[in-house]
């Protein structure tokens, strides 16, 4: 895939035609008009169908017998793990705090040095700056 064609599939997913996209990536079936404009609760079932064909028309999605499936993966900020999208930063952060609480019980010397203080601020910063970009990336709900 060209570069060019990722930047204009890209360009289309905004607003309700990324909640569709996202929508149908944690489907695991092909997913029809009427059902769509169910779960996203969506006017009626002609937007569904605009938004449907927008993404077909970038090469996102693909008709089958049954509706729509997604044809072309754009992840870049998250993981599809079974039905969920789960975002990059949060392997990160569960590590971040694996590590701090091993910092805090296991390495935990008897007197307090200055390189182990040193070394669990930067830890809690990390995990808090990780906790952060993994709640804000579920929460905006970008790809």
């Amino acid at each position: 895939m060209s570069s060019d064609s990722a930047d204009q599939s890209k360009d289309v997913l905004k607003g309700t035609t990324l909640e569709v996209y996202r929508f149908l990536l944690k489907s695991s079936k092909p997913v029809g008009t009427r059902e769509l404009q169910r779960a996203l609760n969506l006017s009626s079932s002609s937007v569904a169908t605009y938004h449907l064909t927008k993404l077909e028309d970038a090469g996102l999605l693909k008709r089958e017998a049954g509706g729509f499936s997604v044809s072309k993966y754009l992840l870049e900020n998250s993981i599809k793990v079974s039905k969920f999208l789960v975002p990059r930063y949060f392997f990160y952060a569960v590590f971040a705090v694996a590590v701090l609480v091993i910092e805090l019980t296991v390495l935990r010397p008897a007197a307090l040095y200055q390189e182990y203080v040193f070394s669990l601020a930067t830890t809690a910063v990390m995990v808090v700056f990780l906790c952060y970009e993994t709640v804000k990336t579920w929460k905006r709900g970008s790809l």
